[in-house]
């Protein structure tokens, strides 16, 4: 079984080269701009792993470094801060397509702030708990946040508390609705 800090790295790997290939300057060096439809996709994509790899943080990660790193309430809450603001506006790109005034501005805006986020987990939070968990205690956390994502809701819902207790109780069934509107629609199908 990998640790947390394997899975959770994997995970901000895939995220950001979903974001590079998102990046509208970066289109300009392709020999082709990523079409519209694509680039739809490619944003769903990104809101559902995001929203999968959000929601198994706030239930097991945060908590952990809450319980576990002398100052872990400051870490955890300054990182939720962060997140709950990128699920208010993947919740918002949701419903607007590329090319859309709105859409542009938001994901010029989320990009740099996602790659902020994942900085701050990899260069602050991570090392603080690193230093205080056991080898066994990393596995059994990534184990937890493997089964969690694999039950999360697959679409942001920012105005759910990231309250372990709440997500774990009402999360199952949020995204059950999710993953239920997600076959109906075919949505994540690529």
């Amino acid at each position: 079984m990998s640790s947390v800090f394997d899975i959770l790295r994997a995970d901000h790997r895939e995220l950001e080269q979903m974001l590079a290939g998102l990046e509208v300057p970066a289109q300009a060096n392709r020999a082709a701009p990523i079409r519209p439809e694509a680039r739809k996709q490619l944003t769903e994509k990104l809101i559902i792993e995001s929203s999968k790899h959000e929601a198994a943080e706030e239930e097991y990660f945060w908590p952990a470094v809450r319980d576990r790193v002398a100052h872990g309430d400051r870490l955890a809450d300054h990182a939720i801060d962060q997140e709950t603001k990128a699920k208010q506006v993947l919740a918002r790109l949701e419903s607007l397509s590329p090319g859309q005034a709105e859409y542009e501005e938001l994901l010029s805006a989320y990009i740099p702030a996602a790659r902020e986020h994942i900085g701050y987990e990899e260069d602050v939070a991570w090392p603080a708990l690193q230093e205080v968990l056991t080898a066994a205690e990393a596995e059994s956390l990534g184990k937890d946040i493997a089964i969690a994502k694999e039950i999360a809701p697959t679409r942001p819902h920012p105005h759910i508390p990231p309250e372990p207790a709440v997500l774990k109780t009402a999360g199952p069934a949020v995204a059950a609705a999710d993953k239920v509107r997600d076959e109906l629609s075919g949505r994540g199908d690529s």
